[in-house]
């Protein structure tokens, strides 16, 4: 019995790191199970696995996935109940955004951040392609970071043409498990070769008439970097639904949210019509952002669905 890392998964086939830089194709024994969630893959990129190893022609068998410290997972849309586990034992991650080409929309970033905080992992945010923002962009860019730097999330203002805050994102990423995630054709790619050309990913250019990327990452897969540590690189994800939240608790997701609750006249206020809601007050006032209430009421709807 071996243990391992796994590295990529492409569905039914797993690659698994072990022994100091070995690694072996593997797959899963038939009985294998694995008691959280219901998700459509068992095992993902990160986990710590056991494993059978055939020296004789160098394939393993997976037995056992070990506790997982943290994951982040995602439905793969608002209605769906199948859910994927996009990475497992995580220090940190990085959701990669844009302004322009393509937009990526503010809700889609609350309910990325609102699952990392379901599933305690820490999350950062990148403003990539800040060489192409003209005045409105960039003004639009610094209403969103004003917004995220005041909740408690660190902000990255990054281009891969001029190298802006390259180094100040390799340091912050150096010797530890992250996760980088985003819609497609944010840049994640043309990020990752920039850190370890001998990568060689494949990238291609925006889509002229959507305005959006093409998917090129097709599985994830885990990537050593020169600087210590490792950068899981995800598919390119257009919507981002939530799972595994109870109706009760979605608002514990939204710090800036949870912290308000406290001062609600009912321990229980859904922030909706209830008297004496200090949250619905705090929007009024401005103190929590309407964008971020209305993030919140969306995903409560999305709740709603589930019983109709």
């Amino acid at each position: 019995m071996e243990k391992g890392l796994v590295i990529k998964s492409t569905g039914s086939r797993y690659k698994v790191l072990f022994d100091q830089g070995k690694i072996v194709d593997c797959t899963i024994k038939g009985k294998l199970r694995v008691k959280e969630i219901r998700t459509t893959n068992p095992i993902a990129v990160g986990d710590h696995v056991l494993f059978d190893y055939n020296t004789v022609d160098f394939t393993g068998i997976i037995t056992e996935v070990l506790d997982r410290k943290n994951y982040i997972v995602r439905k793969s849309s608002n209605l769906s109940k199948h859910s994927q586990i996009l990475a497992a034992n995580l220090d940190q991650v990085f959701l990669m955004v844009t302004i322009i080409l393509p937009e990526t929309p503010v809700e889609f970033i609350d309910r990325f951040l609102a699952t990392a905080e379901a599933y305690r992992v820490p999350a950062k945010i990148i403003f990539n392609k800040t060489d192409l923002y003209g005045e409105r962009e960039l003004k639009r860019m610094e209403f969103l970071i004003a917004l995220y730097s005041k909740i408690g999330y660190e902000c990255f203002r990054l281009s891969l043409v001029t190298g802006e805050n390259t180094a100040l994102l390799e340091n912050t990423m150096k010797n530890k498990i992250n996760l980088l995630s985003g819609n497609s054709g944010v840049g994640k790619t043309t990020l990752l070769n920039l850190f370890n050309p001998t990568l060689n990913l494949k990238t291609e250019e925006i889509s002229d008439y959507h305005k959006q990327g093409k998917h090129i990452t097709t599985f994830p897969e885990m990537h050593p970097m020169p600087f210590g540590g490792y950068i899981i690189d995800t598919p390119g994800i257009r919507g981002f639904g939530v799972i595994d939240m109870d109706r009760i608790e979605i608002y514990h997701f939204f710090p800036e949210i949870f912290r308000k609750s406290n001062e609600c006249r009912f321990y229980n206020c859904l922030h909706l019509e209830e008297p004496g809601c200090a949250v619905r007050s705090s929007v009024e006032n401005g103190d929590i952002d309407p964008l971020r209430y209305r993030s919140y009421l969306n995903i409560l709807e999305d709740d709603n669905r589930k019983y109709r």
